[in-house]
């Protein structure tokens, strides 16, 4: 019996036992104990599962939360850290991070006081690239356009904070090029991510800016207003530029691609040695760059207008669909408000 209910007895008096039981104060973890407690016949079918469904939400968000509090650069946390970062209580934590860990969500280090993420994450992650329309029709473009340019192709898609790689061509191995074994990369410093950040809502710039803009090389753009103004370019031209912003030496030309409803999800890009991709081969590079963004974009469902063609590129459309960050961080916010 769940502890602190008042239930009826053989010996109650009469009338007892069609009082429901009296609940005590509770807090998370103890929800159990009240469904068990609680007669189903005074919520009734459609309140049992409604609030049954939106606490599977809420505990899901929390689990959301304990896996996005690990990061590339904090690949391994203790429960206390991950509390701290989640602001969730520890013993929530602590039961979270062991169910997470016996689905191999989560894997925990020689010494049991220490997670990391585990590897069912990546072989999941490895399985929606895989399906996704752009990573299965975009080599054909990306090969195209590795060997017109002669340079280094990057293809990635936006995920609200950065970009996420999707596909790559490499002429040769350049060790000191860190990109090449990243799994992501920031927005404010490279080509594709500009190309893409670029044609974002103003939400979701000033997300990313709230993000920090970590400084790479002396020319890395770390102003707000600046990176906001850069944005801006970007819209007019129709592409990006990363100037040796990322890495010393290296130059980097974008451009956006476009889903079947117009919205920029994803960029590509040339990159090269900044002695070879010159200032003045930048305006050439780029039409060949803008050329494969649009067929690829069209290979995608998009339908550019001959305005739109005359014009340049596409501009975006009035009414955009929220992406899947805002909508899972707005769903968190209503859980909260909701208690």
């Amino acid at each position: 019996m769940a502890r602190g209910w008042s239930q009826p007895s053989e010996h109650s008096p009469a009338g007892a036992a069609a009082l429901p039981p009296r609940p005590i104060p509770f807090k998370s973890g103890v929800v159990r104990g009240w469904r068990l407690a609680w007669p189903r016949h005074l919520e009734g079918p459609d309140m049992t599962s409604a609030d049954g469904s939106r606490q599977s939400v809420k505990s899901l968000f929390k689990m959301l939360e304990v896996l996005e509090a690990f990061s590339s650069t904090d690949p391994e946390l203790s429960v206390v850290e991950i509390a701290r970062r989640t602001s969730l209580p520890r013993t929530t934590v602590h039961r979270i991070v062991d169910s997470l860990r016996s689905v191999g969500f989560l894997e925990q280090d020689a010494s049991r006081d220490r997670y990391r993420l585990g590897l069912k994450l990546f072989e999941l992650g490895g399985s929606a690239l895989m399906n996704l329309p752009l990573y299965r029709e975009a080599p054909p473009f990306v090969d195209t356009l590795a060997k017109l340019s002669g340079e280094d192709v990057h293809l990635c898609i936006f995920d609200g904070a950065q970009m996420v790689f999707v596909s790559r061509r490499n002429q040769i191995a350049r060790p000191h090029n860190t990109v090449i074994t990243m799994e992501n990369s920031p927005c404010h410093s490279t080509g594709v991510g500009k190309a893409a950040l670029a044609f974002q809502s103003e939400a979701a710039i000033d997300r990313v800016i709230r993000g920090g803009l970590a400084h790479f090389t002396p020319k890395t753009i770390t102003d707000p207003k600046r990176l906001k103004a850069e944005l801006a370019a970007i819209r007019a031209r129709g592409y990006s530029i990363d100037d040796c912003e990322h890495e010393p030496e290296l130059r980097c030309v974008g451009a956006p691609i476009r889903n079947s409803a117009g919205h920029v999800f994803a960029a590509i890009s040339a990159s090269g040695p900044s002695r070879r991709v010159t200032p003045e081969r930048v305006p050439e590079l780029a039409r060949i760059v803008m050329t494969h963004a649009e067929m690829l974009s069209i290979r995608l469902g998009y339908e550019p207008t001959p305005q739109s063609r005359a014009a340049g590129p596409a501009p975006e459309p009035k009414r955009r669909s929220a992406s899947p960050t805002s909508r899972v961080k707005k769903a968190r916010a209503s859980l909260r408000a909701s208690g």
